[in-house]
């Protein structure tokens, strides 16, 4: 069975997360429920935000990282460069700050639609605002 004819319900989710037996979750139990209904289901964290915004990114779901980004810093926009292949996701660490700012520390690997693998390593700042967490910034590293 290919992935695209696969249950979505048993497709792993992109962010790897997994359960406590090691398996990975799938995507409707992980980062599909924040996906798929934000205003009803937001992360209920600032690490569950940040594995959202990367799968959002794997999937091209650009409405779902405006509406995650804090309205200081958010983008008019965003775009995806065609092609870009997306490899997987690391959590190097997480750090709750106070009840409203985190920091979730990451490397994030992709690969171009010509072939050139890069990764992307940064420490994330969160804030939470109206019970919904909020990426604000981040140092890459």
């Amino acid at each position: 069975m290919s992935t695209s004819s696969a249950n979505p319900a048993r497709v792993p989710c992109p962010c790897g997360r997994r359960d406590r037996r090691e398996l990975p979750l799938n995507y409707a139990q992980c980062c599909g429920r924040y996906l798929d209904d934000f205003e009803k289901t937001p992360a209920p964290d600032a690490e569950s935000l940040m594995r959202s915004r990367y799968t959002a990114f794997v999937r091209e779901q650009g409405d779902y990282l405006l509406a995650t980004w804090h309205a200081s810093r958010r983008p008019a926009s965003i775009t995806f460069e065609p092609g870009v292949k997306w490899l997987g996701l690391d959590v190097r660490a997480r750090a709750v700050l106070d009840a409203e700012h985190a920091e979730v520390e990451f490397v994030a690997r992709q690969r171009s639609a010509a072939g050139v693998a890069t990764r992307l390593h940064e420490r994330s700042r969160f804030v939470r605002e109206d019970e919904r967490w909020y990426y604000l910034d981040g140092d890459l590293r």
